[in-house]
C-alpha cells in the first residue's frame, strides 16, 4: 500500500525540522505554506495568517475534534513583542469513515486561519516576522505525526501605503468557514436521543443533497451513527444519537457546524452554520409523541417475554420445579394460601430485580462499563453461587433439611410451605438466573442499559415479572392446578432427580471460577464443597438427639461452613491474584507504567504501546486478530520490541493522562515508538490486522537504519 510504502522516508522527515527561515516544508504526505492576507503591514494591523495544507490523495489531517481517532493540527506562532496571534478558525470540516471508525478532517487541502495583531509601535521600513511550529497527524491506513517550522517576513510600510492582496488562499478559506446561523437554533432532549432543529431556513428537500453535524467536543454524539433528517417547511430537524459525554438537558449546551449541501450550478456546495445552544427538554412537535412510548412498550413486552423463557433455561427451571412440587403437594390448601404464595414468590423475584436494577444505576452513575450478569464477573461472587448451588443440591438429595429458626436460608426455603419460603425462593430464581440470557432478553436489557435510571428500573421489573409469571399463573387459576398430576411416591424421585441439575450448575461455576483465578481455586472450591456436605450431614444426623448432641452437632456444621466460607474467601482472593501475576508472565507483554515507558525509550528501545480494557470489544477483536498472531509476536521479538499492555478496564488516571497527550479519551490507543531516542511515535489505527503491525513497524526499522548511515 502507498501508505506503508512511504512511511519510512516520512518518519525520517520527522527526526529534524524544517528550515526555519521558509514559508512553505514539505513531507511526503503534507505540503504545508504560511501565508498572510496582505504583502506588507501598516502598525496597528490585525492580518489574517494561515497555514496551507496540501495532503496527497488518500490521507487526510484532522479537524478540531478529530471523532473517533486523531489529533487536531496545532499552531504555535512566534512573534515579535506586543503582536499577538487568535486561536485557529476551523473551516467546515468532512467526514472520513473507515468501518465503525468515523473522523472529522480535511482531504486534499485546507488552510487554517488565524488573526495577528500587529503592534502600533512596530518601525517603518523594518520587517515584520512570523514564525510558525505546526504539528499534524496525517492518516491513511496508518498514522503518522509530523512538525514542520514556518517562517514569514512582512514589510512594515506606513499608513496609507498599498499593503498588497496577499495570498489568494486567505479569500478562499474565508469563504469556508462556517458563519453564525441567520436562523433560529433550538436543541432538545428526548428518550430518542437529541434532536437539533433550524426554523425559517427556506431551505427546499429537493436542493438538499445532505445535512451533518460536527460536535466542537468529543463525545457530545455518537460520531459514526446515521443522523436522520427532515426538511419541513423551510425548517431543519437532524435526530443525533448521544455519546459518551452527552450534554444534559439541565444547564447542558451543544455547539459545532451545522454544514448542509446543497446541489449548485457548478456541482454541490456546502455551508457550514455554526451551532451554539442550550439543551431543552423534550417538545411534543419533535417527533410523533408515540414513538418514544412505543421503543419503551417494545422493550418492556421483549424483556417480559425473555423473564417467561427464562424459566426454561438450565440454570432457572429446577428452582421452579421444585416450587411446582411444592404447590402440588400442599393442593388441599385453601386458594387464598396457594394466591399469596404465588404472590410472595413474585415480590421475592421483583425485590431481587429491583436491587439488581439499582446496582446497575450506581455502578452506570459511577462511569462503570456494565452489563446483565456483570455481579459473575467476581471469583468471589461466582464462588458463593456455586456453594449455594451445591447447598441445593444436597437437600434435593435428601442429605439435610433445615427448619426452624434458620427457615428461609438456601434451598429448603423452595419447599417450606410458609410464605417466607416462597418470598426467598424467589430470590434463588433470580441470583441462578443472572449468567442466563434467554430470546428477546438481549435487545430489552441492551435498551435499558442505555436509558435514564427510572426506564431501567422498568424494563427489569418487567423482566422480574416474566420470571414470576408461570408460578404466579399456576397458582392463581385453580384450572392449571388441575392440569397439574396428582400427589405421590413419584414427586420424591423427581425432586432427587432435579438435584443433579443443581451439581451441573455447580460444576460449570467451579470452571468459570477456573477462568477467573486458576486452577488454585479449583482446589479451593472443591475443598469448601466438601466442607459444606460434611456440615450438612452432621447437622441432619445431629438434629433428632438430644439437647447436647442437637447443639453440638448445629456448632460443629456452623464452624464447619464458617472455616468453608472464609477458606474460600481469602484463598480465592489470592488464587485470583496469583493468576493475573502468571498471565503476565506467561504472555508476550508486560504491564504498562509511566516509568517503565519512560526508562525503554531513555534506552532508545523501540516499544509497542496498548491500551485496552476487557469491556471493549474492538480492544479484544484487535488482540485476537492481529496482536496475538504469530507473525506480530515473531516481528516484534526479531526486531527487539518491548511490548506494554495498559489495562484501562477500571478507571487508571496514568492511563488516561497518557491517553489525553495523545488527543484520546478512550481505548483503544495503538502507539509504537521506534528505536532511538529522537524519533516521533507513530499512531496506529484502531481497526488492526497482522499486516499494519508488522508493516508499521518494519517500515520504522527501515527508518531508523537509513537514519543511522
Amino acid at each position: 500500500m502507498l501508505a506503508l510504502r512511504i512511511i519510512p522516508i516520512a518518519l525520517l522527515a520527522l527526526t529534524c525540522d524544517a528550515d526555519a527561515g521558509s514559508s512553505e516544508a514539505a513531507t511526503e504526505q503534507v505540503r504545508a505554506q504560511l501565508i498572510a492576507s496582505v504583502d506588507a503591514v501598516h502598525p496597528g494591523d490585525t492580518i489574517q495568517v494561515g497555514v496551507h495544507q496540501q495532503i496527497i490523495p488518500h490521507w487526510h489531517t484532522y479537524w478540531v475534534n478529530p471523532g473517533d481517532s486523531g489529533l487536531a493540527t496545532t499552531i504555535d506562532y512566534d512573534l515579535p513583542a506586543g503582536a499577538t496571534a487568535g486561536d485557529i478558525q476551523w473551516p467546515t470540516p468532512g467526514r472520513i469513515t473507515l468501518g465503525p471508525v468515523t473522523n472529522y478532517g480535511y482531504e486534499n487541502e485546507v488552510t487554517l486561519l488565524s488573526s495577528v495583531k500587529v503592534p502600533d509601535d512596530v518601525a517603518i521600513g523594518d520587517a515584520f516576522p512570523i514564525k510558525a511550529k505546526v504539528k499534524w497527524l496525517v492518516c491513511e491506513e496508518i498514522c503518522i505525526p509530523q512538525r514542520v517550522e514556518l517562517a514569514l517576513d512582512l514589510p512594515v510600510v506606513a499608513p496609507g501605503q498599498d499593503r498588497g492582496l496577499g495570498s489568494p488562499l486567505i479569500g478562499q478559506a474565508i469563504a469556508s468557514l462556517p458563519v453564525d446561523s441567520p436562523w433560529p437554533v433550538s436543541v432538545t432532549s428526548g428518550n430518542n436521543g437529541l434532536t437539533l432543529r433550524i426554523t425559517g431556513t427556506g431551505l427546499l428537500p429537493d436542493k438538499i443533497e445532505g445535512i451533518w453535524f460536527y460536535p466542537s467536543e468529543w463525545g457530545r454524539i455518537a460520531h459514526n451513527a446515521e443522523q436522520p433528517w427532515l426538511i419541513s417547511g423551510g425548517t431543519i430537524e437532524l435526530e443525533l444519537q448521544p455519546g459518551d459525554k452527552a450534554p444534559t438537558a439541565n444547564g447542558g449546551r451543544l455547539a459545532g457546524v451545522l454544514a448542509v449541501t446543497e446541489n449548485g450550478n457548478v456541482g454541490p456546495v456546502t455551508h457550514g452554520f455554526i451551532v451554539n445552544a442550550p439543551i431543552g427538554g423534550a417538545a411534543a412537535d419533535i417527533a410523533p409523541a408515540a414513538e418514544p412510548d412505543l421503543a419503551l412498550s417494545s422493550a418492556l413486552i421483549l424483556a417480559l417475554l425473555g423473564g417467561v423463557i427464562l424459566n426454561l433455561m438450565p440454570c432457572v427451571f429446577p428452582v421452579l420445579s421444585i416450587k411446582a412440587l411444592s404447590l402440588m403437594k400442599h393442593a388441599h390448601q385453601e386458594p387464598l394460601q396457594t394466591r399469596l404464595h404465588g404472590l410472595a414468590y413474585t415480590l421475592g423475584v421483583l425485590v431481587s430485580f429491583a436491587l439488581l436494577g439499582s446496582l446497575l444505576n450506581a455502578l452506570k452513575a459511577s462511569g462503570a462499563q456494565i452489563g446483565w450478569g456483570f455481579q459473575f464477573q467476581s471469583p468471589l461472587f461466582v464462588l458463593t453461587v456455586a456453594y449455594l448451588m451445591f447447598a441445593v443440591g444436597l437437600s434435593l438429595s435428601g442429605v439435610f433439611s433445615v427448619g426452624g429458626p434458620v427457615m428461609g436460608i438456601g434451598s429448603s426455603l423452595a419447599e417450606k410451605p410458609g410464605y417466607t419460603g416462597s418470598f426467598f425462593t424467589g430470590i434463588l430464581a433470580t441470583v441462578v438466573a443472572t449468567p442466563c440470557t434467554a430470546p428477546f432478553m438481549g435487545a430489552a436489557i441492551g435498551f435499558a442499559l442505555a436509558q435514564p435510571p427510572v426506564v431501567l428500573l422498568a424494563v427489569f421489573l418487567s423482566l422480574g415479572l416474566g420470571l414470576a409469571l408461570p408460578y404466579l399463573l399456576l397458582s392463581f387459576w385453580p384450572f392449571l392446578q388441575r392440569c397439574l398430576p396428582k400427589p405421590g411416591l413419584w414427586m420424591e424421585r423427581v425432586k432427587q432427580g432435579l438435584a443433579f441439575p443443581m451439581y451441573a450448575a455447580a460444576v460449570w461455576l467451579v470452571w468459570v471460577l477456573a477462568q477467573q483465578a486458576g486452577n488454585d481455586a479449583v482446589a479451593i472450591a472443591l475443598g469448601g464443597m466438601v466442607a459444606i456436605a460434611f456440615a450438612a450431614w452432621l447437622y441432619e444426623s445431629t438434629k433428632t438427639g438430644g439437647k447436647t448432641a442437637q447443639h453440638g452437632g448445629a456448632g460443629i456444621a456452623a464452624l464447619t461452613l464458617a472455616v468453608a466460607l472464609s477458606g474460600g474467601y481469602f484463598g480465592v482472593e489470592a488464587s485470583s491474584a496469583a493468576e493475573a501475576r502468571s498471565s503476565t508472565a506467561n504472555t508476550n507483554w508486560q504491564p504498562y507504567s509511566a516509568e517503565r515507558l519512560k526508562a525503554l525509550r531513555a534506552e532508545g528501545k523501540p516499544v509497542f504501546l496498548n491500551f485496552t480494557a476487557a469491556w471493549c470489544i474492538s480492544c479484544l477483536v484487535n488482540e485476537k486478530v492481529a496482536l496475538s498472531q504469530s507473525s506480530v509476536i515473531d516481528a516484534f521479538r526479531q526486531s527487539g520490541i518491548t511490548y506494554l499492555k495498559g489495562d484501562w478496564t477500571n478507571r487508571d488516571f496514568e492511563i488516561t493522562r497518557t491517553l489525553a497527550e495523545f488527543g484520546r479519551s478512550g481505548v483503544p490507543l495503538y502507539v509504537y515508538y521506534p528505536r532511538g531516542t529522537a524519533v516521533s511515535p507513530v499512531v496506529l489505527p484502531q481497526i488492526l490486522t497482522p499486516e499494519i503491525v508488522t508493516q508499521a513497524v518494519t517500515a520504522s526499522a527501515g527508518v531508523v537504519s537509513l537514519a543511522e548511515q
